[in-house]
Parts: C-alpha cells; sequence; structure tokens
C-alpha cells in the first residue's frame, strides 16, 4: 500500500559550491567538501577536498589546502594542491607551494618556494 522510498542520495561534492562574496570578510577557518570560491577575503586557513577558485579580488591570508586550484588573487601563504594549480594573470602568491602540477599565466606572481610532487 505505501511504498517506501530509500533515500539513497550519496553526498557528491563536486556537486556542492560555497561561495565567499565580494564584500565579504571572514576571520577563521572554512573547511568544505565541496568547491568553494572566494572573491572576499579570508583571515584563517582554507582547506577543501575539491577546487578552490580565488577570485580577482579576492584575498586569502592563510595556508590553503585543496585538490586544484585557480588563482586569480592575492593569497599570503602556503598552498598545498593535489593535482593542478593554475595561477592566473592577476594572481599573487606569497608564500611556498607544493603541487603536482602548475600552470603560471604571464604576469602572475609567485614570491616563495615550489615543491612539486607526484601524488
Amino acid at each position: 500500500m505505501f511504498n517506501k522510498k530509500e533515500n539513497s542520495s550519496a553526498f557528491n561534492p563536486g556537486l556542492v559550491l560555497n561561495l565567499v562574496g565580494e564584500g565579504t570578510e571572514i576571520t577563521g577557518n572554512i573547511i568544505a567538501e565541496g568547491d568553494i570560491r572566494i572573491d572576499g577575503k579570508v583571515k584563517g586557513n582554507v582547506n577543501t577536498h575539491s577546487k578552490m577558485v580565488l577570485g580577482t579580488n579576492g584575498v586569502i591570508e592563510g595556508d590553503v589546502t585543496a585538490n586544484s586550484g585557480d588563482v586569480s588573487g592575492k593569497i599570503k601563504g602556503n598552498l598545498s594542491i593535489t593535482e593542478i594549480l593554475f595561477l592566473k594573470a592577476s594572481g599573487i602568491v606569497d608564500g611556498n607551494i607544493t603541487t603536482s602540477k602548475m600552470i603560471v599565466e604571464s604576469g602572475g606572481e609567485f614570491n616563495g618556494n615550489c615543491r612539486m610532487t607526484n601524488q
């Protein structure tokens, strides 16, 4: 008579988008399972098991750990990227980078050490 529907929706981090909008400032660490885009300012560490995108006006003052990264803004801290890091022309990184692959567009600025790993 009553059909019981089983809730089999598994969490898929690629479908979740977390957004810190322009004009927003967060003080504290961010831990996310899904993708995160930062167009505002974060004073703290950012950790995601997915992709981190830092917009042109975005600023992070802290360490970043992510599966992949796309940096167009400014980071003052260390980056640990499992797969690939894109440092765009407007991107600035003041800190050390650990990644397996990195692409730096002309104009991108990187001040620190870089360690390439096969993860």
